[in-house]
């Protein structure tokens, strides 16, 4: 029978050797897929929730990878491990490792040094993280997840809201946060910033 997805904006496809990494092999549509991932990642969440994280150990990349693990891991093979093919976006699947520990040294200096408030330390953060694409897929929302950790746990202030909609899902309330990552990547924090408290 095999997987068949459709792909709405800002979704990057999944190659073959991906799809067979598919470990409820039952599933064979877009809806199915994405109930049966939001459950795990409801998982993973309550997970993250009943326990507390230092920054340092937020900041590492054993950590990174389990968060996405405990996402993903009941749904597809290659969950917590770093994506194997090139995509639409992200980095060079080579540079994974090095661009990652980057952004976390860079993220332990913001800290270190007051360089930014709070919400745009975090928010910085998860855009970089998102722009690195690490996975073959949940990136978007693994991002948004490691920075609820990070904002509450390592920062001490409220976890993000991100519009209050399930930001999978086509409509109006996606198309606004794709806007603003877009605009994060010319250099504009301040409409994610704006929208990740919505």
């Amino acid at each position: 029978m095999g997987l068949k997805l459709e792909y709405i904006n800002g979704q990057t496809p999944l190659n073959e050797d991906e799809k067979d990494g598919l470990l409820i092999k039952t599933i064979s549509t877009r809806g199915e897929l994405d109930e049966f991932e939001q459950k795990n990642i409801e998982i993973a969440i309550e997970w993250s929730i009943g326990r507390k994280f230092k920054l340092d150990d937020i900041l590492k990349e054993s950590f990174i990878l389990n968060i996405h693990m405990r996402m993903f891991g009941n749904v597809w093979k290659w969950a917590g491990k770093y994506r194997t093919s090139n995509k639409n976006l992200g980095v060079d699947k080579y540079q994974i490792p090095f661009e990652l520990r980057n952004l976390l040294d860079d993220c332990k200096y913001w800290v270190e040094h007051n360089t930014y408030e709070s919400d745009e330390l975090a928010i910085r953060f998860k855009h970089r993280l998102v722009s690195i694409h690490p996975f073959a897929n949940g990136n978007g929302r693994h991002s948004r997840l490691c920075t609820d950790i990070l904002i509450n746990h390592g920062l001490n202030k409220p976890i993000f809201t991100w519009g209050r909609y399930n930001l999978v899902k086509k409509g109006e309330t996606r198309m606004e946060y794709l806007q603003a990552l877009h605009k994060a990547d010319q250099g504009n924090y301040l409409p994610l910033i704006e929208f990740s408290r919505s």
